[in-house]
């Protein structure tokens, strides 16, 4: 029998978080990660054993004023679906984005690492996994990517995303492209697939034309 999809009130109210510079997880995304700080090894331990969820939330430099300091205001619940042990002490963890969430305000914290209490109504669509069609000008979003990625000596398996959903799509270069922290957070908030994938075409056609000096744009 197919287990009943997750809701909104299924998911914790309360998580553990793991704040990272730069690193971007989306709803369906995976993400791999490698724990070595002794706070961060105590909060893996502690989600594996509590439904193997927590927080990844970048930090924020001006976030002042928010509620939790030094943090933005959203993040993405990971759940941890693969787990190994190095011989140095350090763990390998996969994770999979399960839903955003706004962050409501800070928990009391446990062995060195912060808790956040979340709201994740307004990101209930996240956990939709039967979402209406999307309209994304696919082709005009790949052409701009393969001209960037090839500006930067970035290597990706084409064969693979040209037979991905266009959501896969998305999200995989969402996740992939080498945006700054600012803009992956952009990527992050931005409503939905369709209006983030309209988002990250407008991000690298400006980056490519910054970059080329106003020359021209791929074809579409």
């Amino acid at each position: 029998m197919a287990s009943r999809r997750p809701l909104v009130s299924d998911l914790p109210a309360v998580v553990p978080v793991f704040p990272i510079a730069g690193a971007l997880l989306l709803p369906g995304g995976r993400l791999p990660l490698t724990v070595f700080e002794p706070r961060y090894i105590a909060l893996t331990d502690d989600a594996l054993g509590l439904g193997r969820l927590f927080g990844l939330v970048q930090p924020a430099e001006a976030a002042g004023g928010g509620p939790a300091a030094g943090l933005f205001r959203v993040g993405c619940l990971a759940r941890i679906t693969s787990f190994a042990e190095t011989g140095d002490g350090r763990y390998l963890v996969t994770t999979h984005g399960v839903c955003r969430f706004k962050v409501a305000g800070e928990a009391e914290g446990r062995a060195g690492y912060r808790r956040l209490a979340v709201d994740y109504r307004a990101y209930s669509a996240d956990l939709d996994e039967s979402p209406s069609p999307l309209l994304i000008d696919r082709d005009r979003l790949l052409s701009s990517v393969r001209a960037y990625f090839a500006d930067h000596g970035i290597s990706v398996n084409w064969a693979v995303l040209d037979e991905a959903s266009d959501v896969t799509v998305v999200t995989t270069l969402a996740m992939t492209c080498p945006f700054s922290p600012e803009e992956k957070q952009a990527l992050l908030e931005v409503d939905g697939v369709a209006e983030r994938a309209a988002m990250m075409t407008a991000m690298i056609e400006m980056a490519l034309l910054a970059e080329r000096g106003g020359g021209t744009m791929p074809v579409h």
